[in-house]
């Protein structure tokens, strides 16, 4: 008997893997043979990794991306991974990529939300959005709703994830009901990101609630911070030594038990969530270094920018309780049907 979405605990289940386990060793004799999985971001940084263990394990694996030329040449070395157009930004070119994947006819058995932007300055998109939250989030809110109907294919012959990569700074900023774009309160990089964050931690949640009787189920993850990756070409060197992420030399420090990885191991989780068979029957939570992670105690500095600065992450000690909240999540998906225009089937 599987758990109710509801009833997965927000604790540890003992996976036996760790901080410093590689997306290689939890993916280890799993046969992903006829199973099709969609990467967004799958051509950098951790997507990349993401794209490379699935596909050696059998999986086909469909990269969307924006610049379908660059990408060619970042997975030259991984064979048969399908390229594709997709600008998470622009709802047009969304639902282009979600018709022509289910106009293939095959379902679709892991989405892995890998690709994202972080900490950029206030932008915002053709209808106004604030640039975090239409890229990290809506974007693919309204992806995963338009490829519900593959989700369903799979999820009725077996079961579909839906993998939303978060981060520690969703501990920055609950999501703003009252002014998700930032319209009415003052715009800092680090709050527009950790919204978005907690947004993708949230939308997993209840994408879960309302997938478990079809078999989809959602999860939620921080991978840990790993330097070099797209995502932090808006951090100072200054500000990456200030955290602690780099050393006076500027070479990337790896301490995985303090969050600091390596692509490898920054890419486990997501892997871990996508297929592990620990994971059966259970969904909706969020994960850390391949394990279900608890709830945190709440950050008193979460709503103070000034203090964090570019810098300051908090530690990812676990889900803050403002990602965790039900009520939220389904807040959020009510929210993002109106952003997006984009409902269930």
């Amino acid at each position: 008997m599987g758990h109710t979405a509801s009833s997965t605990p927000q604790e540890p289940i003992g996976s036996g893997y760790g901080a410093a386990s590689t997306a290689a060793e939890v993916i280890d004799g799993i046969d992903l043979t006829g199973k099709v999985a969609i990467v967004t971001g799958g051509h950098s940084g951790i997507g990349l990794e993401t794209t490379r263990v699935l596909r050696a394990a059998g999986a086909q694996v469909v990269v969307p991306v924006r610049y379908p030329e660059r990408a060619a040449e970042a997975l030259a070395g991984v064979p048969g991974a399908e390229i594709e157009r997709l600008d998470l930004a622009d709802p047009a070119s969304v639902d282009a990529f979600a018709e022509r994947f289910l106009d293939s006819g095959r379902p679709l058995h892991i989405l892995v939300n890998s690709a994202g932007i972080m900490a950029v300055p206030l932008a915002r998109d053709a209808r106004g959005y604030e640039s975090h939250f239409a890229t990290n989030h809506l974007g693919h809110f309204q992806l995963a709703v338009r490829l519900w109907p593959a989700l369903l294919a799979a999820g009725g012959a077996g079961g579909a994830r839906v993998v939303a990569v978060s981060a520690a700074a969703h501990r920055l900023s609950p999501v703003f009901f009252d002014d998700p774009r930032f319209e009415r309160r003052e715009y800092h990089p680090m709050l527009g990101y950790g919204q978005s964050k907690t947004a993708n931690i949230l939308f997993a949640r209840e994408l879960d609630r309302l997938g478990t009787e079809h078999g989809i189920r959602g999860f939620s993850l921080h991978p840990g911070a790993i330097i070099g990756t797209n995502l932090s070409t808006y951090a100072s060197q200054d500000a990456l030594r200030a955290m602690g992420l780099i050393d006076a030399d500027g070479n990337a420090v790896i301490d995985p038990y303090a969050g600091k990885k390596t692509v490898q191991q920054g890419a486990s989780t997501s892997v871990w969530c996508a297929v592990s068979p620990q994971l059966a029957g259970l969904g909706g939570v969020y994960c850390l270094d391949n394990n279900i992670a608890v709830v945190a105690e709440p950050n008193p500095d979460t709503l103070d920018p000034q203090r964090h600065g570019s810098s300051g992450v908090p530690a990812p000690t676990g889900v803050a309780p403002h990602a965790a909240d039900p009520e939220a999540a389904t807040h959020l998906w009510t929210l993002s049907e109106h952003l997006t225009t984009a409902k269930l089937p």
